[in-house]
């Protein structure tokens, strides 16, 4: 069990510093980083965000801002540093599984599916009232306890589990048991 979880918490240190190997790697990591956070706030209420961004794309800046304040007022600020994690951790995710794609191909990267329910858990906890207002379920994160940071810290360690699952994608994490593969 303790050989487990020191590899998985290799595996997650190795996934975490492979985004920032490289100058390509770094700024693919930091873009999805900050379109992810972008879109989670402008899905916290996405009657204002089309209205201004409807309006032009001089608002674009304030609407990002007023959002992220409106967001700190409504969640707080462990609410807030959820969503930021969650947008650096799938900065992470989405740079891992495009290196792991790039080197093995569509066909060797079956561990990608495992990363869904990571995303779509958290990017629906963590975008909050939007997306589920866009679905008809405006009151749901109302209902839910702690302004509902509990469903975004699952989803974020759902993702987590997947980095720590994956590791690093230039390497092949199988172990040799039998004298051969």
């Amino acid at each position: 069990m303790t050989h487990r979880l020191e590899r998985h918490s290799e595996q997650l240190v190795a996934a975490f510093v492979y985004p920032v190997t490289t100058l390509s790697r770094s700024l693919l990591f930091a873009g999805f980083s900050v379109a992810t956070y972008i879109l989670l706030v402008l899905s916290t209420f996405p009657e204002y965000s089309f209205q201004m961004l409807n309006a032009g794309p001089q608002y674009f800046d304030d609407t990002v801002i007023a959002l992220t304040a409106n967001t700190y007022t409504t969640v707080g600020a462990l609410g807030l540093g959820l969503i930021v994690a969650y947008a650096i951790v799938t900065g992470i995710a989405i740079t891992n599984a495009m290196g792991r794609v790039a080197r093995a191909g569509l066909s060797g990267s079956k561990g990608l599916s495992s990363a869904v329910p990571g995303l779509l858990a958290s990017g629906c906890a963590s975008c909050g009232a939007g997306v589920l207002g866009l679905l008809g379920f405006a009151g749901a994160m109302a209902a839910l306890p702690f302004h509902g940071n509990l469903l975004r810290a699952g989803g974020l360690l759902l993702l987590l589990a997947y980095l720590a699952r994956a590791g690093d994608p230039r390497y092949c994490r199988r172990s040799v048991t039998n004298g051969g593969e």
